[in-house]
């Protein structure tokens, strides 16, 4: 979405990302390697490609195959399991084999700037590894932040004297260049960003932890920011720029932050193993659909996403497709996609 706004739709771009999906995606803690796939193909000597037959290896899951299929651009695979020493070696070596007119880091909710003391912050690991790795690869690298606080974990506020000039305010049409991936990818960040660039306001609940974001003007908003000022502030950015390994990176997250996101996952992975299957009943869906939206109404919340509703009913990941298609059959006026409104008391 980004890129077709800035660079326009004839360029396309070669997106670097990790294979780290939540739990709904992938059972398994943690990003995967490229051992993790079959499929893949070689873009340099330290780089893989995931193309559209690529297949992560049960019981792993990724949403970067369908992603590849959709999508026109080249998706490039990120491993951090050699720490943020073995992300600038594969930065470099895709640098030197493409030799881009430009290098853009795009964080969606601005918690690559955390110092990682917040109370709100939950995942910090990811973005403190590539913040790391961008600022030691011998090319210039232009950090943007999409949604200010969209991803729940920061306040806009928190970051605001760090956001530098906006580069781009999203709109509805540049949402509709993703709005047919958004229908099954379950990315709740991005589809906040979607639908306030389609004008959806108020306040949304997300996650399963039922974090509050608020939808304002400022929500789609795409800021520049100095990548110096980014690691002044990010603490773990700076301790990890030297690891070799994950493991390492993330005995620096402990220490630091006081917890490893991996852990989380790893915790609600067991969590998830031990509870048994709820068969997706409409009947009572119903029922629980309705006291759930009245206990976040009466919190003020106007919008929910479809990962929330899904683990708030207690169902797996796997019923989330269906949940959904379910609900907006069945109340279509509830449906301001990507997103679900929740309706008045009355």
């Amino acid at each position: 979405m980004l890129h077709a706004a800035l660079y326009g739709d004839e360029d396309q771009a070669v997106i670097l990302t990790y294979a780290w999906d939540r739990l709904l995606i992938d059972p398994l803690p943690g990003p995967r390697r490229p051992t993790d796939f079959t499929g893949l193909e070689r873009l340099t000597p330290a780089v893989w490609t995931v193309p559209a037959q690529a297949r992560p290896i049960a019981p792993a899951g990724s949403t970067l195959p369908r992603l590849a299929a959709e999508l026109p651009h080249t998706f490039a695979l990120l491993d951090p399991s050699r720490g943020a020493e073995g992300l600038t070696s594969q930065l470099e070596d895709i640098v030197r084999h493409l030799e881009p007119r430009s290098i853009d880091l795009l964080d969606v909710g601005g918690d690559i700037l955390a110092r990682g003391d917040e109370p709100t912050l939950k995942s910090p690991l990811a973005d403190a590894l590539m913040l790391a790795a961008c600022c030691q690869v011998n090319a210039p690298v232009r950090l943007l932040v999409a949604g200010p606080g969209l991803d729940g974990e920061l306040l806009p506020e928190d970051i605001g004297e760090t956001l530098g000039p906006v580069v781009h305010t999203f709109t509805a049409r540049d949402a509709d260049a993703i709005s047919a991936v958004l229908e099954w990818h379950p990315s709740e960040a991005t589809g906040l960003l979607a639908a306030t660039a389609q004008g959806v306001r108020g306040t949304c609940e997300i996650r399963d932890a039922g974090l509050p974001v608020l939808l304002t003007d400022e929500s789609p908003t795409v800021h520049e920011v100095d990548l110096d000022d980014a690691v002044s502030r990010n603490q773990l950015a700076r301790a990890i720029m030297a690891t070799t390994d994950l493991d390492e990176a993330e005995a620096h997250s402990r220490e630091i932050c006081g917890y490893s996101e991996i852990d989380y996952e790893r915790n609600k992975a067991l969590w998830l193993k031990e509870q048994q299957p709820t068969k997706l009943d409409p009947a009572a869906i119903w029922t629980q659909l309705d006291q759930f939206e009245a206990e976040t109404r009466a919190r003020g919340v106007t919008h929910t996403t479809f990962r929330r509703i899904t683990e708030a009913l207690n169902l797996s990941g796997l019923q989330r497709d269906d949940l959904r298609q379910l609900l907006i059959t069945s109340r279509p006026e509830q449906f301001e996609a990507p997103l679900w409104r929740i309706p008045d008391a009355t």
